[in-house]
């Protein structure tokens, strides 16, 4: 069944427009206002770069143009969502028709978790077209910065186990220059374990989200997930820019390329995946001087080998957080999937009583989570929306912590049920 409401507000909002934006450049910042438009509506998110310690000096205003502009069309898609206007116009630059393809395919896939939940009926030839505003510069006007290799790295911190490892790793034999976007407790905890203590140590984006897209949510408007990695991959352009350093190491595992909803592509973890850190290499080679260089330093590695490096690091185990919803408190809420895969994924590699006082509660132990149970480890329709490992990955750990976690409710609950699932199959064999 179609939303109605997806439809209205698409009559209702024709089009949704990228005004344009403005910057100012002082030695170590930069500061970025973005104007977008629908109807009546407008929304002016801002953006505060630091780049600390690592300025490189003078920045040129031809260079940081093109890149705040090519930041604007990804931020671009959380306002855009609200309303889903079919015209998307673009009034700074006009897209060349294989640049307009690239952006389509992200914001579809981007957003196929935001259509599956709003029960949005799309196709990627269908749910938006471009404009651009009569007499604009074609984008291929813009300049970009070539930036040459040398053995800085740039590590964006997110505060949970992989970034932990990625910067473990490059530590020991590049230059790393820390990234945080918002930072928070965990992240500028780990950074600090990591021998990043001071401010200035630390690249950072201070980010806001424009309070009239907060009210339009209130009122009932089209909310949900957005990619959140394909924004940081952008931002990082200006990163590489400010610093002078081409390679971007990210902490994106395998596990990232399995879909959510099995047998479709909807995925939360879309922007993690390799096909669009290959996607966003090609788009920045191609059309922006191939101005950095994306990639995932944990991408030949599974989640529990992720974890299995992450228990040689126990200096981290105090501050270390995944959880999404415990963010704004720093805590772990012990009531979501994501606390539960990383209470699972860890277990095989820390002991009980360390993995309890971790999470402040044993989740292995918590009836409360049998939902969560079930869709991490394949036995209900999907995955959780939530960036986790893939079902063989979880199945795996559980058959590794079994004989260790005995007599804790979610693993009896497991036992029992393989208890259940051989006799069925003896019973069939008999008949056979």
């Amino acid at each position: 069944m179609a939303n109605i409401h997806y439809e209205q507000l698409r009559q209702d909002f024709p089009v949704f427009e990228y005004q344009g934006f403005d910057y100012s450049i002082s030695k170590a910042t930069i500061d970025i206002q973005f104007h977008f438009a629908t109807g009546i509506y407008e929304f002016h998110p801002k953006m505060k770069m630091d780049f600390g310690k690592y300025a490189i000096g003078k920045l040129q205003e031809r260079e940081i143009r093109g890149i705040v502009f090519q930041i604007g069309m990804i931020e671009l898609i959380s306002y855009w969502k609200c309303t889903c206007s079919p015209t998307l116009l673009i009034r700074p630059y006009r897209l060349g028709e294989e640049m307009q393809n690239w952006w389509k395919k992200l914001y579809f896939n981007g957003l196929g978790e935001f259509f599956y939940q709003n029960n949005i009926q799309a196709t990627q030839d269908d749910f938006m077209c471009f404009s651009f505003a009569e007499g604009s510069q074609d984008a291929s006007c813009l300049i970009y910065p070539h930036i040459n290799e040398n053995r800085r790295v740039i590590v964006p911190i997110g505060g949970g186990k992989d970034s932990v490892v990625t910067l473990e790793a490059l530590r020991k034999e590049r230059q790393v220059i820390p990234f945080i976007i918002n930072p928070r407790g965990a992240t500028l905890d780990c950074a600090r374990i990591a021998g990043f203590p001071e401010r200035e140590d630390i690249v950072v984006l201070h980010r806001e989200i424009s309070p009239q897209l907060l009210e339009l949510n209130k009122q009932g408007f089209l909310n949900g997930h957005t990619p959140f990695s394909a924004m940081l991959s952008f931002y990082t352009l200006l990163v590489s820019y400010g610093t002078d350093t081409r390679d971007v190491a990210l902490s994106n595992e395998s596990s990232a390329n399995e879909p959510t909803i099995p047998g479709t592509k909807i995925n939360h973890q879309y922007s993690k995946t390799l096909e669009y850190e290959e996607d966003f290499r090609y788009y920045v080679k191609t059309f922006l001087n191939d101005s950095n260089h994306y990639y995932s330093h944990l991408r030949p590695y599974s989640e529990l080998q992720i974890a299995e490096m992450f228990a040689k690091h126990p200096q981290y185990f105090p501050v270390f957080k995944s959880c999404n919803a415990g963010s704004k408190e720093n805590k772990w809420c012990c009531n979501c999937s994501k606390c539960l895969f990383a209470y699972i994924i860890l277990s095989p590699f820390i002991d009980d009583k360390t993995m309890i006082s971790i999470f402040g509660e044993d989740l292995l132990d918590k009836p409360e989570m049998q939902q969560y149970f079930d869709e991490l480890r394949g036995v209900a329709p999907n995955k959780p929306f939530e960036c986790v490992g893939t079902i063989d990955e979880v199945n795996k750990a559980l058959e590794m912590i079994r004989e260790s976690r005995k007599n804790k409710f979610l693993i009896d609950k497991l036992a029992n049920q393989c208890t259940m699932h051989n006799a069925q199959c003896i019973m069939h064999n008999e008949r056979l």
